[in-house]
């Protein structure tokens, strides 16, 4: 059977895969300043035998692997490629060579899951009902997402495929299963940058001021009603401030208060009200203050809806490859991922990699200088993965 067949692949290759990992963990890049593991992206899929790529947004790579009827139908794989800024603390051989920068969101491990199903097709595209397009895509963690500008470079296109499959790691989930939802599954989100301006002073004349840092504190309370007053209890949403910088002292009172904020919703039409009350209500209260306000919303990426079809295929298959103990149930999740670009113009199916693992201490959560993973998921990452594949094409 062709499921023993990329099974028994996985098993081989495993410890290749790890050494991707490694290699890329050990390297990371900033948010579209990949070049280096754009290169060795390139370099292993040519020592795969897979020529048919070409560089996109700079540092993105889409290549084919192309099967006995490669027009019949096309479905793309999709792993990121930047890292954070970041100073890993993990004491590990692998360990970051470039201060500051990290793979603390586990694109280390979908780069080498993704190249790992790579090698697996190549061997097997003589089976192939299709062709599988390669997407290593660069700039996840950073607005405007480099999925929006691959979109926009046409990676949807020649050819067009039926849908898109993308995985992540998820330390919540212990190692040697998997998690999927259908439907409605991340948020949408934005950044918020208010900057406040007022007439600062001595503490003890506040008679003679405009307060900035009072202006601020009202607001940041009143904004809530936006999410607790405005928005439908049935529509998921976050309005979050985690940076306020007023550069005063004890008995000074600054000019003016810098804030930032995210907001997160799983409706676009909702989201596009909010924005117009957020701005509507800090204006409001600032300027009765006194006080004069820049109020910027910076859009980030869309909500992400996994296909419903697609993604009960793809745990399907995933319960028939690894059991079906071993597939979870997955609830929205209210962080984001640009991987919803491509959801917005195919069908999508975005899913959870265990890596999870308490008895090795492997239990930090992403975007932390610790985070790590049990490298018995590389196995599964890249063999499931190259089973998706299968399964959408030969279905």
């Amino acid at each position: 059977m062709l499921k023993d067949q990329i099974k028994n692949l996985a098993k081989a290759y495993k410890s290749e895969f790890i050494a991707l990992r490694r290699h890329l963990h050990s390297n990371p890049e900033l948010s579209f300043q990949e070049y280096k593991t754009a290169e060795f992206v390139e370099e292993k899929l040519k020592s795969f035998g897979i020529l048919k790529l070409e560089r996109k947004a700079n540092t993105g790579i889409v290549a084919l692997i192309e099967g006995k009827n490669p027009e019949k139908k096309t479905i793309a794989l999709r792993g990121d490629m930047d890292a954070l800024p970041i100073i890993e603390q993990n004491e590990v051989s692998y360990k970051s060579k470039n201060l500051g920068i990290m793979h603390a969101c586990g694109h280390d491990v979908h780069t080498a899951s993704l190249l790992g199903a790579a090698k697996i097709l190549s061997e097997i595209k003589d089976k192939l009902e299709g062709t599988v397009k390669l997407i290593f895509q660069p700039g996840e963690e950073l607005i405007p997402g480099g999925a929006s500008l691959l979109i926009k470079e046409n990676v949807l296109e020649n050819p067009r495929p039926s849908g898109i499959i993308g995985q992540h790691v998820m330390p919540l989930i212990p190692v040697g299963k998997v998690g999927f939802r259908s439907g409605m599954y991340m948020a949408s989100a934005d950044e918020l940058y208010i900057t406040i301006t007022g007439k600062g002073g001595h503490g003890a004349m506040p008679e003679t001021l405009a307060d900035p840092v009072l202006m601020a504190s009202h607001m940041i309370v009143a904004l809530q009603q936006v999410v607790s007053r405005n928005a439908s209890p049935k529509i998921p949403s976050v309005l979050s401030f985690g940076r306020v910088e007023a550069l005063g002292a004890t008995n000074i009172i600054p000019n003016e208060v810098k804030i930032q904020g995210t907001f997160r919703t799983l409706n676009e039409e909702w989201r596009a009200k909010a924005h117009i009350q957020m701005v509507k209500i800090a204006t409001g209260i600032v300027e009765g203050m006194g006080g004069e306000i820049d109020f910027e919303v910076r859009r980030g990426y869309p909500f992400l809806k996994n296909a419903e079809v697609l993604t009960e295929k793809a745990k399907n298959a995933a319960k028939d490859y690894l059991g079906e103990e071993n597939v979870e149930d997955l609830d929205i999740w209210m962080a984001a991922e640009d991987f919803s670009y491509y959801t917005q113009e195919i069908d999508g199916c975005f899913y959870r990699l265990g890596t999870r693992n308490e008895s090795k201490g492997i239990t930090s959560g992403v975007h932390t200088p610790t985070f790590d993973i049990d490298e018995d998921a590389m196995e599964i990452g890249a063999g499931l993965m190259a089973y998706l594949a299968v399964n959408e094409l030969n279905s």
